[in-house]
């Protein structure tokens, strides 16, 4: 049972990780950072399974990378659907990535 569960995380994260890869693309690297080490870095800690947990410092240092509206772009409705909106935003938060309440980013809707 817990292989199995290990294995529709490592889907999960591969099929993410696929639509994160394509939209930067569509982007054209202009939001600073790192698309691939940004997932390889913080990916663990968004991931709906699992407690919520503070990111290391190089998740952190991987996503103030980004500039925010262009990161935005990035976030699909299938992303938001593969990741936990309230890790991803708890995550941001804790390394200091601005995130208005309220403020769209992407198909995510940042709560207040």
């Amino acid at each position: 049972m817990g292989n199995s569960r290990n294995l529709l995380r490592l889907a999960s994260i591969v099929i993410a990780c696929s639509i994160i890869i394509y939209n930067t693309e569509k982007v054209s690297g202009q939001c600073g950072g790192s698309v691939p080490a940004l997932i390889s870095e913080c990916g663990q800690y968004v991931q709906k399974a699992g407690p919520q947990v503070p990111p290391s410092q190089g998740c952190c240092s991987e996503l103030l990378k980004f500039n925010v509206p262009c990161a935005c772009n990035l976030i699909t409705e299938d992303v938001a659907n593969l990741i936990s909106v309230d890790k991803a935003v708890f995550v941001a938060d804790y390394c200091g990535w601005k995130l208005t309440p309220g403020m769209q980013c992407g198909a995510i809707k940042i709560p207040k």
